[in-house]
Formats: structure tokens, sequence, C-alpha cells
């Protein structure tokens, strides 16, 4: 699957950066390298260009620069159903 693909609120992980030359260069330079984690955050209402949170900063992206890049959607539990997410107030109690 590849970038442009994913959905708002979708977190990935990058598995390839695809492109050649200046193109692959530019987008190693912002940080989209193998092993990275991010989310989509947005979409212009055109669906053009995209906004992914990637190491703690806003990216926009144009589609056709996300298609260069390949990811694997990670699975992530709900915040309630974390271990390390804080129980709530009486929970459990009667």
């Amino acid at each position: 699957m590849t970038l442009n693909e994913l959905k708002i609120g979708q977190s990935a992980v990058i598995v390839a950066v695809g492109g050649e030359g200046t193109l692959r260069n530019r987008l190693i330079d912002m940080g989209l390298i193998p092993h990275t984690k991010l989310t989509l955050r947005k979409v212009a209402p055109m669906g053009d260009p995209i906004e992914i949170l990637i190491r703690g900063y806003e990216l926009t992206l144009r589609l056709e620069d996300a298609a260069n890049i390949t990811v694997e959607i990670t699975e992530e539990a709900a915040p309630a159903a974390r271990a390390d997410a804080p129980a709530k107030k009486g929970a459990g109690k009667r």
C-alpha cells in the first residue's frame, strides 16, 4: 500500500521510499525513511495535498509524491483499551 491510499486518522510505518534522484533525496531529507511511523491527519478539500504527522511535525505532501512511499498500516489499540492508559475513576466499583 502507498501513502496516498491511507484514510484520515490511519497510522502506518514506512516500508520503502521510491522515486528517483532528486525526488527520492528530498523525501528522505524530510524524514520519510523506512521504519518511521506516521499518521494521515488531513486531506485538502480537493483531495490534494495531504498532511501527515511524522516525527512530531506536520508535513504536507502532494499525492503524486506520496504515491512513491510504500507503507504498512499499523494496528493500534483504542486509548481506553491500552494497558498504559489510566483507569477511569470508579471503574469496576459498585
